[in-house]
């Protein structure tokens, strides 16, 4: 895609990889509005890179459907759709609360399928598009005390293999992010620290520019860092193995 000729929407806009997303866009001569919660951090966004911002929660069902049905008729008609807002809870399974595990659906599934139903419909008759969705290495491999975090990054990334399929020969694309450590607020706000020493967390302006890669190159599917495409493809050819090396190095 041409992105400078490009309207983008771009999703979690307030901080992370949809911040760096949303201004790497902008840097690439797209028109980019961006979603978010956080108001304050958002008119930053606006006056930095010169993006047009919205206030959304997108965990609220009745914000997302008011964006949707009344917002976003109102604003230029999207090229590029870019689902970066995602949420985590580091815990046991037993310890998740029901409230939780709706959070997490509500933001990390129900949210990129409404705003790619709403719209695809215009790129379809302009056979023009791309739908990007920033699932996780998580959502490949399932990660341990992140079960339902895995779950919700793993529907997302089927319902986007699902969708490129559906959408073949229609001139709209699909890309799937399967980024590994970030360094964001994720790790604070899923209630544990990431503690590793490896791998280290890498800068969400290096998944930003893999995002814009991916859009202008036409790419469905992109493993950041390369590297991790090892254990997805150990855990796919050598379970056993893969299921050993797993409780090894915890």
């Amino acid at each position: 895609m041409d992105i400078a000729s490009s309207t983008a929407l771009v999703t979690g806009a307030s901080s992370g990889i949809g911040r760096a997303v949303a201004m790497a866009l902008a840097e690439a001569g797209a028109r980019v509005i961006g979603i978010g919660r956080n108001l304050p951090a958002l008119r930053s966004l606006e006056e930095a890179g010169g993006v047009i911002v919205r206030q959304v929660d997108l965990e609220a069902s009745d914000e997302l459907q008011r964006f949707v049905q009344q917002s976003l008729p109102d604003l230029p008609s999207i090229d590029i759709l870019v689902n970066c807002a995602g949420a985590g809870r580091f815990a046991p399974l037993t310890d998740h609360h029901p409230e939780e595990i709706d959070r997490l659906l509500a933001l990390n599934v129900r949210a990129p399928i409404a705003l790619t139903q709403a719209v695809l419909p215009a790129m379809r008759q302009r056979r023009r598009g791309r739908v990007v969705n920033v699932a996780s290495i998580a959502g490949r491999l399932g990660v341990p005390n992140e079960t339902v975090y895995s779950a919700t990054k793993g529907a997302l990334a089927v319902f986007s293999r699902a969708l490129h399929a559906e959408l073949a020969g229609t001139g709209v694309g699909v890309t799937t992010i399967y980024p590994g450590v970030v360094e964001t607020a994720f790790f604070e706000r899923r209630g544990a620290p990431y503690q590793r020493g490896w791998p280290r967390p890498m800068p969400p302006e290096r998944v930003a520019r893999a995002i814009v890669l991916a859009i202008s190159s036409d790419r469905s599917d992109v493993v950041i860092p390369g590297w991790l495409r090892i254990p997805i493809w150990l855990q796919a050819t050598l379970p056993g193995l893969y299921g050993r090396l797993e409780r090894w190095f915890a």
